[in-house]
């Protein structure tokens, strides 16, 4: 059955044939970018500030903390990126046919029913977190620590990632700022509790370490309400009723999504494994280095997250055309994103070259005698950083890109290969043989990143021969369907 209802504002006519379509295209992608790149960034001001509020805890609950989110974040950015995959499926659905009401409920539906499942996989995952440490060699107290800490956060996994397929509806509907102001509430909502629990403020207990856990939870449960009740609220997006009849299976819809989101898992596994080898390859070589270090990676860092709001809101333009079969368009929205993506980090690697000690102040004082070492040392790291901000933001949204074609196993392989056999080959060969050291590190790090981006343009380019623009018809339930 065809659909004759036009389509959502999020994809609307003019951005299928607008008069100046390259234009158009910039504008379209930069509106959608933005709220989710400072997003990001207010995410991460999240987890700052659990640190600025634990570190008043003392040394040891500190390091518990850091040691159980390493393994917490890593986990959960994985299952983000597979339940992330439903924004591709959304994408080209509301592209193929209109609103195409019963089809994105669907799809939104099943992600949420992955997030479900995965999260309770993670959680799962999350609580070897004592075997993990001891094999590490970390200090019982700390690993007794570790244990309590997570026994507690992994509650908050679900509700965020739910959270992230919601977030992943909302902007693929065209409302991004929801997650740009939901995560800027839930900063608010963090610091209160954090507040309240760890130090028995507002008539609440005394937790400590717990308390910062709860404050986690507390906070992930405020911004999954706060998206099923803008969703509600919001005339546009509520007239997709997602929560509608939640307990029908859609099997094939479910096993499309998950066959989409596993190699982004992958990918984001691949990565992160490539900079946790680093951080250690670096406390091998000195304490002072391995401070320089994590300084400097913050910076670059802050920086990707642009990029990875504009790889994410590429996904969306290019899943758009996907769907609606425009070739042209899928490319005009690719190279959109490309370009945007690879401005903004020009801007970023030019801020490293020539004012590298004003970054570095965000986390020290570079002036200070005791900070000597660690400045002496990050400087040269942020100059190879300004090099590969190009090859980051580059293979971030060509990824994206190629995402939105719902291409992801072949860039799976192509990270792993390109993070692991250059990257970190060359950082173990010049980190460990050669008198460059950190620095030899780093630049293994920029080779990874500038493999990956080289490679995954190419196919990017490539797309047409591939054949991966061409859409068949669809394999999920049809939209004539009643639920």
């Amino acid at each position: 059955m065809t659909n004759t209802t036009p389509p959502t504002p999020a994809f609307s006519s003019a951005s299928l044939a607008p008069a100046r379509p390259w234009r158009s295209e910039f504008g379209a992608t930069l509106r959608l970018s933005w709220p989710l790149a400072l997003a990001n960034l207010l995410q991460m001001l999240t987890y700052a500030i659990d640190v600025i509020f634990i570190a008043r805890l003392g040394t040891m609950p500190l390091a518990a903390s850091a040691l159980a989110v390493s393994v917490f974040g890593l986990v959960l950015w994985a299952m983000s990126g597979l339940v992330g995959a439903v924004s591709a499926v959304i994408a080209a659905e509301l592209g193929e046919r209109g609103p195409a009401l019963r089809a994105v409920r669907r799809s939104t539906r099943m992600g949420l029913w992955l997030a479900v499942i995965s999260g309770a996989a993670g959680m799962a995952l999350c609580l070897a977190i004592g075997p993990i440490a001891r094999l590490t060699g970390q200090e019982p107290g700390i690993v007794t620590l570790a244990s309590t800490y997570m026994g507690l956060l992994i509650w908050s996994m679900i509700p965020m990632l739910a959270a992230y397929v919601l977030r992943s509806f909302v902007s693929a509907l065209g409302r991004p700022i929801f997650a740009t102001t939901i995560t800027a509430a839930g900063i608010g909502v963090n610091a209160l509790a954090n507040y309240a629990f760890i130090f028995g403020n507002f008539g609440a207990p005394e937790l400590g370490l717990r308390g910062a856990a709860i404050a986690t939870i507390i906070t992930s449960l405020f911004i999954l309400a706060a998206y099923i009740i803008a969703i509600r609220l919001d005339a546009r997006m509520h007239r997709y009723h997602v929560f509608g009849r939640f307990w029908m299976p859609d099997w094939a819809r479910l096993r499309t999504i998950a066959k989409i989101g596993a190699p982004i898992a992958g990918t984001i596994t691949a990565e992160a494994g490539l900079f946790a080898a680093a951080a250690f390859l670096m406390g091998s070589i000195g304490a002072v280095q391995l401070a320089a270090h994590t300084v400097a990676l913050q910076i670059a860092a802050l920086a990707f997250q642009v990029p990875f709001g504009v790889g994410q809101a590429t996904t969306i333009r290019v899943g758009y055309f996907y769907g609606a079969r425009d070739r042209a368009g899928m490319a005009r929205a690719g190279w959109a994103g490309i370009g945007i993506g690879t401005g903004f980090m020009v801007i970023t690697a030019s801020a490293m070259i020539l004012f590298p000690k004003a970054l570095l102040s965000i986390y020290v004082d570079p002036d200070a005698a005791r900070n000597a070492a660690l400045v002496a040392f990050a400087l040269p790291y942020l100059a190879i950083a300004a090099a590969f901000q190009l090859a980051d933001g580059l293979q971030a949204v060509a990824a994206g890109a190629l995402r939105g074609l719902q291409d992801t196993r072949v860039p799976m392989i192509i990270a792993i290969f390109a993070y692991w056999v250059p990257g970190f080959g060359t950082a173990l060969l010049l980190g460990y043989a050669t008198s460059l050291s950190g620095v030899g590190v780093w630049i293994g790090l920029a080779s990874g990143l500038l493999a990956a981006a080289i490679l995954l343009t190419w196919r990017w380019t490539r797309r047409e021969k591939l054949e991966l623009t061409r859409r068949a018809g669809p394999k999920i339930a049809p939209f004539a369907q009643t639920t």
